[in-house]
């Protein structure tokens, strides 16, 4: 590529532009207006499945909370405060998951690293600029190329197939939320089913659900094994992801001990960067910024996801 006053460093040598590519340069200037309209979600095998499995264990964990252990219960309110508790938990959580999962996670535009886009740049001379080899893009500082995604994601922190996406600089919050109403509904879980158990041992079997006694320890053990394994898992990612939220550094760039170039914000700075503003209760509401769309889809152009 002629020069232009700046230099672009490249790991593989191939046209940068091909006919029928999926970039458009006037969709290009418009991306990032377009971002908000859209929905995200990757075409991978493994993540879709691990979605639904996330998906079908929390209402597991549901159907056992309400069906075995509370409706069953002669005491109203313990009932109804522990369904109401819980439920919403439950909520919150499956809410935060969809917003993760199909919230674009940063990722930058496939095929811009043309002369025009980079003549845009106004860049300095002398300046090095880096593209993608594989996805044939400029890459902005801190951003890093998924190999499942097959994009470049700005501030990728890691790709979460329990997700089915990269978590990145625009759906990290809804990650957090998620790791957090998890765990906070496993603790909930782990309690209702130890104070069953005492209910049961105390009186009379027979009488402390609706199900035959086997069947009723082997749902609560079922439970109880996931509730442990589910709040083992996202109270350490929620620690990793609120330790790497202080430190203004990614999974990514801790693993492979980066330098920053950039100026780390304060710790705070860092936590209302990715909440949006300062502390309230919209920082652990994962609905703020959603509105339904008329949904329509639009023509897949050679990518793992699709907007609509």
């Amino acid at each position: 590529m002629p020069s232009s006053g700046h230099r672009l460093r490249d790991v593989e040598h191939h046209p940068l532009l091909i006919e029928n590519d999926n970039y458009d340069s006037s969709s290009s200037s418009s991306s990032e207006a377009d971002s908000a309209d859209r929905v995200w979600f990757i075409h991978d095998g493994c993540g879709m499945i691990c979605a639904v499995m996330t998906w079908l264990l929390v209402v597991y964990a549901d159907f056992v909370v309400t069906f075995v252990m509370l409706l069953p219960s002669k005491d109203f309110w313990y009932s109804v405060v522990n369904g109401v508790i819980f439920n919403c938990l439950a909520v919150l959580a499956l809410s935060s998951h969809l917003r993760t999962m199909l919230t674009d996670p940063g990722a930058v535009p496939r095929g811009n690293a043309t002369k025009e886009y980079m003549e845009s740049l106004q860049l300095k001379p002398g300046e090095v600029i880096y593209k993608c080899p594989k996805c044939c893009c400029i890459k902005p500082e801190r951003a890093h190329h998924c190999s499942i995604c097959k994009r470049c994601i700005r501030k990728m922190d890691h790709h979460c197939p329990w997700v089915n996406n990269c978590v990145g600089e625009k759906n990290q919050r809804f990650f957090v939320l998620f790791t957090m109403y998890i765990a906070l509904s496993s603790v909930h879980a782990l309690i209702l089913c130890g104070l069953q158990f005492i209910s049961c041992v105390r009186g009379q079997w027979t009488e402390c659900s609706d199900f035959s006694p086997p069947i009723t320890v082997i749902l609560l053990i079922f439970l109880c094994l996931e509730g442990l394994l589910f709040f083992t898992f996202t109270a350490v990612m929620f620690g990793t992801q609120i330790h790497s939220i202080c430190n203004d550094e990614t999974e990514i760039e801790r693993l492979k001990s980066e330098e920053p170039t950039w100026e780390r914000r304060l710790r705070w700075e860092g936590m209302k960067s990715v909440f949006g503003g300062p502390p309230s209760l919209l920082w652990i509401n994962p609905f703020v910024g959603f509105r339904f769309r008329r949904l329509q889809m639009r023509p897949r152009k050679g990518g793992p996801e699709f907007s609509v």
